[in-house]
């Protein structure tokens, strides 16, 4: 069935996919223990507000005045954000496969992911996804969030692709069981490897690339 449907379209999650989460457990709990902080009180700060943040309706400042600087710190403000931002890392084989198959075959290209704003840019131009990318459906600008299957019906609509010629890359089981429950074709990914494998059943050869 999948090598007779025409795919015309990827959407891409992007943390843990083509980059390292941007802001999840691992760096908030070296962001703990490198600047001192509190864990527990702070993480439940965290849980409280980060829905709110990555949809868009807190700015960054208001986040962190929130949750770390809501008394005074030894450090400051600049030096956490410096911190939270140098803990994106790329996957660059993922990113130069999906730019090399977009050329290739003529896909468009679209993000769907929960990124909040100032860390979203900063992740764009710094890895510069934008070269390949043809646009961002990121939770900071649409305000909607997965799970919010609406985030992806939104995709949809500004794609102006049918469901069935969408191929999703996501590497959360419950956000893949959402895009596939509305029509989207997924592949669940674990690694640059088996991701590859999977594209080629689709009729997405990798050639001359390991």
């Amino acid at each position: 069935m999948r090598k007779t449907t025409v795919i015309t379209c990827v959407f891409l999650d992007v943390g843990g996919v083509l980059l390292t989460d941007g802001w999840d457990h691992h760096a908030r709990r070296r962001a703990a223990k490198t600047f001192k902080l509190d864990w527990a009180e702070t993480e439940y700060r965290h849980n409280l507000n980060f829905a709110t943040y990555e949809e868009g309706k807190l700015s960054l400042e208001e986040y962190l005045g929130r949750v770390v600087f809501y008394q005074k710190r030894s450090f400051t403000r600049a030096q956490f954000r410096h911190f939270m931002f140098a803990q994106s890392q790329p996957y660059p084989d993922v990113i130069e496969l999906f730019a090399r198959l977009k050329v290739r075959y003529g896909l468009k290209i679209f993000v769907v992911s929960n990124e909040a704003r100032e860390l979203n840019v900063h992740r764009i131009r710094k890895f510069r996804l934008d070269g390949f990318v043809d646009a961002f459906i990121s939770s900071c600008f649409v305000h909607l969030r997965k799970p919010d299957a609406e985030i992806f019906r939104l995709a949809l609509d500004i794609a102006q692709i049918p469901a069935r010629q969408v191929l999703y890359i996501e590497n959360t089981p419950m956000f893949f069981q959402i895009a596939e429950g509305l029509g989207i074709q997924s592949i669940l990914h674990t690694d640059y490897k088996s991701t590859s494998a999977k594209l080629a059943s689709f009729g997405f050869e990798n050639e001359g690339h390991p």
